[in-house]
């Protein structure tokens, strides 16, 4: 059974280094030890999102502004949720109090 091999940010930003200094993939390929679609594909995310490549096992690589509507989402999010519980709380509240919200 083979394993996966991971590599970290500064090896690709090495290897994508390697290709936009004149070299082919297949020469980095071989030079690094790894497929030369893989430092393509680097290149290609490189190229996309900058210094956003390469984030990470599970995080999705965002533009400045995906990240910035993702932030405004989750802040109306957390803000509805606010308004819920506070709206949740009035009304236990004025029960005990006896008096009427709905008039």
């Amino acid at each position: 059974m083979s394993t996966r091999r991971s590599y970290d940010k500064e090896f690709k930003l090495m290897a994508v280094e390697l290709m936009n200094s004149g070299k082919s993939s297949i020469e980095v390929g071989q030079d690094l030890g790894i497929a030369p679609d893989l430092v393509r594909r680097w290149k290609r995310e490189y190229k996309q999102f900058n210094e956003g490549s390469f984030s990470g096992k599970g995080i999705p690589n965002m533009t400045v502004n995906e990240k910035e509507i993702y932030r405004l989402k989750k802040e109306l999010a957390d803000s509805k949720l606010e308004t819920e519980i506070l709206k949740k709380a009035i009304s236990i509240f004025s029960k005990k109090d006896g008096i009427n919200t709905n008039s």
